[in-house]
């Protein structure tokens, strides 16, 4: 085992995932957000970018369940809710989630979407990375270009409203993404969660009451 390895099964996030039986660490970033932003208030109709291996579409799914009962009352509810997850690797099934192995750069991802949700979406993850060179320069700006192609597709297929929660990686274009969703949000946030690596340049972006 290599020095990577062990220092990865030392991780306390590692072994908190492993205990509370999610399929990996990054289940906590979304946790860290949600408990700073609330950003599944109200959201029961949601779509995950790049899920793999699934632990998002765990934590999602377990908020929205409770969500179900916490705001039901005479404001915006619902008395389901549809979770569809999306990425060019294979997910391992999660009850009552759908799943998607394609590439959602792919234009016939509209059909789909609008197939499943069949109405605009209330909250769109996005956790999804390009696969690094160890380039930090070349990475960030694959990843920035990544980014855009999300927007994309959140102005599509996001409610009036909606929330977009979105990684990058610092670097030299960034202040142009973060422009390009003020564009698109009436207010984004930057966050940084308590869970991701000390050595990690990523970022998170949340964008609140798309226009």
């Amino acid at each position: 085992m290599t020095n990577k390895q062990i220092n990865h099964n030392r991780d306390p996030h590692y072994r908190q995932a492993k205990k509370e039986g999610y399929r990996a660490r990054s289940a906590y970033k979304l946790v860290d957000i949600q408990t700073r932003y609330n950003i599944f208030k109200r959201a029961f109709y949601i779509l995950d970018l790049g899920c793999a291996p699934g632990s998002w579409l765990q934590v999602t799914k377990k908020i929205v369940e409770k969500n179900l009962n916490k705001y039901n009352d005479q404001y915006y509810h619902r008395d389901h809710y549809k979770i569809l997850g999306i990425d060019i690797k294979k997910v391992s099934p999660i009850e009552n989630v759908k799943v998607l192995k394609m590439d959602f750069t792919n234009p016939e991802i509209h059909n789909e979407l609008e197939s499943y949700f069949q109405t605009k979406i209330d909250l769109i993850l996005s956790d999804a990375a390009i696969n690094k060179s160890g380039i930090k320069f070349s990475d960030h700006l694959r990843q920035v270009n990544l980014c855009f192609k999300i927007l994309e597709l959140t102005k599509a297929h996001l409610k009036f409203k909606g929330t977009l929660i979105l990684k990058s990686f610092y670097g030299s274009d960034f202040n142009k993404l973060v422009k390009k969703i003020k564009s698109e949000f009436r207010i984004v946030k930057t966050f940084k969660p308590r869970s991701s690596k000390k050595r990690s340049n990523e970022i998170y972006l949340i964008g609140f009451q798309k226009k």
